[in-house]
């Protein structure tokens, strides 16, 4: 990914996640890195030799990291493939994927970690990084061999879309994570309480007939793995880790909160389709709007968008989740859950910051630099040293999501015809334009 040829971006707004500064300025990239930030990255200073782009006052910032993303191979090509879910990735900003485990087979053995990071290094734009199972088979009965699938390459250990029921295997999980430094990323849901569901539980669901999910769900699964994690990761100093795949109710963050400020070593995420979208747009039976966790009502996605603001939540994910159309052309009870968002968690963001409801620096640190720090990337920041992994957009350039022109294999958009503002223009990994 990487290139020998300097390249300087120049006159744009040079957004720093960790200082949640704006200044006008250039950045230059060589040997796959940030050699310069500032503004005295000029066309004159940087050499002939160097090649210079004019942003135009575009915003130069960190490419984003979406830290949950399913992309289809081993064993669901026809969803989406490696190929296209970096090409996906490249034309909305995001320049590394945490790429879930639930594949077919599962991502957990040191073979299947080791196949993804040759097929990545072969066919990706972007930085893929395989997420390990934490249980055998995803079945959450025996822990994987996470010191293994480490050492392979496995960036953290997740059980995929569902939760690993037992306390005493979640315990057990959490000592071995503890004594490898390893991050766990939790889906967290009852599966009896959300069995018989397919949307969220009130009024709205019981007017469309369908039954529901409810918030406790969430909560409960959230509530026994806070009390999991002071049991075995307070006070560790290893580098383990536990974080919220998503969380999508107050009551959730009520208990997430409570953590923090005991100083657990907690995080949580949230999708942008939860920060964007309500029960209410599931409309007239709309399976692109089936997800899990379910759409909640417009106050709790209105509670996340505050919590976004206020730091409680520190990642926003796509949770891209492709689906052919014969999965979603279906009555909505038997449609399957997901909707695809590597390409629209951006500009669906800056709904967010036009809204006057979060800052733009906040929206990019919780899709750049906290997900960094929880994984302990190196990228993420706009800094000399850093690896080049670099985006430019336009924040109020106007579009209309097309389906047809998006580039991951599977068209399940939410945001279908949508009208959004921000393009992405230019998507820079390792310093290379891609």
């Amino acid at each position: 990914m990487s290139t020998s040829s300097p390249i300087a971006l120049i006159n744009a707004r040079l957004l720093d996640p960790a200082s949640g500064g704006e200044i006008r300025g250039g950045v230059l990239a060589e040997n796959g890195c940030i050699v310069g930030v500032g503004a005295d990255v000029t066309k004159a200073n940087v050499g002939a030799r160097t090649k210079a782009i004019d942003c135009g006052g575009d915003i130069v910032c960190p490419g984003l990291i979406d830290m949950c993303a399913f992309i289809g191979e081993p064993g669901a090509s026809h969803r989406e493939t490696i190929a296209t879910a970096s090409r996906a990735a490249a034309a909305g900003g995001v320049t590394t994927i945490v790429a879930t485990p639930n594949t077919n087979p599962p991502v957990d053995g040191a073979a299947v970690v080791d196949y993804l990071m040759r097929r990545a290094r072969d066919t990706a734009k972007v930085r893929i990084l395989p997420c390990a199972a934490l249980t055998k088979g995803l079945a959450g009965g025996e822990i994987a061999e996470i010191g293994l699938l480490k050492e392979a390459g496995a960036i953290a250990f997740s059980n995929g879309p569902a939760s690993v029921v037992s306390s005493q295997v979640m315990r057990r999980a959490m000592t071995y994570a503890r004594d490898f430094g390893a991050v766990i990323i939790h889906r967290s849901e009852d599966p009896e309480l959300a069995r018989a569901g397919v949307m969220n539980e009130g009024e709205f669901a019981s007017r469309l007939g369908l039954p529901g999910i409810p918030r406790e769900a969430e909560a409960i699964m959230i509530d026994r793995d806070m009390r999991l994690v002071a049991l075995t990761l307070a006070g560790n100093a290893g580098g383990a880790h536990y974080h919220a795949q998503l969380v999508t109710t107050t009551l959730s963050l009520d208990i997430i909160a409570k953590a923090k400020a005991v100083g657990l070593p907690v995080s949580c995420a949230t999708s942008i389709n939860h920060l964007s979208l309500n029960e209410t747009d599931v409309g007239d039976y709309r399976t692109f709007l089936k997800l899990s966790p379910p759409l909640r009502t417009e106050e709790e996605r209105l509670a996340l968008v505050e919590a976004l603001a206020s730091g409680l939540i520190d990642v926003i994910v796509s949770d891209h989740n492709p689906q052919d159309v014969e999965a979603k052309r279906v009555p909505f009870s038997e449609a399957e859950y997901g909707a695809i968002g590597l390409e629209t968690m951006l500009p669906a963001g800056l709904r967010l910051v036009q809204a006057g409801h979060v800052p733009l620096a906040r929206l990019i640190a919780s899709m750049t630099l906290r997900p960094a720090e929880i994984l302990g990337l190196p990228q993420g920041r706009l800094q000399k040293g850093a690896p080049a992994d670099l985006i430019r957009f336009d924040p109020e350039e106007p579009f209309v999501v097309d389906p047809a022109r998006l580039q991951s294999r599977s068209k399940n958009t939410p945001f279908d015809e949508a009208r959004m503002e921000g393009v992405v223009k230019l998507t820079m990994v390792a310093g290379a334009i891609v």
